[in-house]
Parts: C-alpha cells; sequence; structure tokens
C-alpha cells in the first residue's frame, strides 16, 4: 500500500515535469509588418492653430530695376569708413586773390578769351576802371600795331577794327602802370550794329599783354 502510494506520488510529479518542459519550447510565429506611419486619406485634416513659418526662398521676388534708385553691391564693410576729408581744417584765407590798385606783385600775360562776329568791323574801347593814374597801352591787331599809345583815364577810349575771315587776334600791351601799380582796364567791344558782344577787365604789369580773339565766318 506504501509503495503503491509513492507511485502514484512519482508519476504525478512526472507528469508536472512534462507539461512545464513543454511550455518552453519556442512557437514559430508569422510576422507581420506594417507601415510605420499609416496615412488616412479619408481623414479630415485637425483644425487648430497653423505655425507660419516664413519662405527662405521667395516665389515672386520684387526686382527693382531703376539704377538710380538701387542700392549699389557694397564689396568691402563700410562702417567704419569716414568721408574724404573728414577733419581736414581748411585756411579761409587759402585760395586765389584778386589782386588789388596798388600792388607790387607781377602780372604776367592774360588770355581774355574769343567771340565771334561777322559784321565788316568791331567797336574796341577801353577806360581805367579802377584809380586813374596815367596807365597807357598799345593796341595790336594781328601783330601789327594799330595805336601806339593810348592813355586811359575814366571815359571810354577806343578804335574801329576791320575783320578778317578766320581769327583776328587784339592784344593790348601795356606801356607802363601808372603811380598805383597794375596796369588795370575795362576793354569793351561791339559789333557794327553798335550791339555790346563782349567785356572783359584786365590786370598787367609793364610789358605784359592782354590777348582776345576775334573770330568771322566765312559768308
Amino acid at each position: 500500500m506504501f509503495r503503491k502510494s509513492i507511485s502514484i506520488t512519482c508519476m504525478c510529479c512526472l507528469l508536472s515535469f512534462i507539461g512545464t518542459a513543454q511550455t518552453d519550447i519556442p512557437v514559430q510565429k508569422e510576422l507581420k509588418i506594417d507601415a510605420a506611419n499609416k496615412i488616412d486619406d479619408t481623414k479630415q485634416p485637425d483644425q487648430g492653430t497653423s505655425l507660419k513659418i516664413p519662405s527662405v526662398v521667395d516665389n515672386n521676388p520684387e526686382v527693382n530695376m531703376d539704377m538710380n534708385t538701387r542700392n549699389p553691391v557694397k564689396m568691402i564693410d563700410d562702417r567704419n569708413l569716414v568721408q574724404a576729408g573728414y577733419g581736414m581744417k581748411i585756411d579761409p584765407k587759402a585760395g586765389p586773390r584778386e589782386p588789388k590798385e596798388g600792388s607790387k606783385q607781377h602780372f604776367a600775360d592774360m588770355y581774355l578769351g574769343d567771340v565771334k562776329s561777322n559784321g565788316k568791323f568791331v567797336g574796341i574801347v577801353c577806360r581805367d576802371h579802377e584809380y586813374v593814374d596815367g596807365d597807357r597801352v598799345k593796341i595790336y591787331v594781328n601783330d601789327k600795331v594799330l595805336d601806339p599809345n593810348i592813355l586811359l583815364t575814366g571815359s571810354f577810349k577806343g578804335i574801329n577794327v576791320d575783320l578778317e575771315e578766320g581769327f583776328n587776334r587784339i592784344d593790348f600791351e601795356a606801356l607802363n602802370v601808372g603811380s598805383s601799380p597794375p596796369n588795370t582796364a575795362q576793354v569793351d567791344v561791339y559789333d557794327d550794329q553798335g550791339v555790346l558782344i563782349y567785356s572783359n577787365k584786365w590786370l598787367l604789369s609793364t610789358g605784359s599783354k592782354a590777348t582776345l580773339i576775334i573770330t568771322k565766318e566765312k559768308e
């Protein structure tokens, strides 16, 4: 009886061990692979606050073709550049000055400019426009002496000059500088109709010349 009980107990343990051992055997299952993010085409999008991100590339860029208003391309960093002449101090006394009567400065030859006239002749008059101090001049026309000695006074004195086709050169040579140098004069030119066509002034030292060119075009 005791042996029979032991046998039954052993059989029960053996069956229990076999059942446990069978559960450890791996079972082959079919592997099913689906899309990671399956998109439902029929689903309505969520209505909510959207995040607006500015586009890096503008699809419709505005191009300014006006060369007067376009900003020029800058190849250098001009943040530390200064305007030319910045900090420069200018002497207000610098620059050309108009000599005054009584100056001992030497005055060289002057070119008075040129004027056109198609008349038969022109009238040339001159006067001392500064202090009347005895200034005298000699007048040349195309290197020929037309008047050897004219005393410049406060009133206009002059001559008529017949014009040749082309260039007519008029020279005024200072014979002296008077009692108050330099030799000073105003010269006016009138056409054959009495119309003023030119006016200028000169400042000359003794021996210097003021030259005027009168051009007559071919008829």
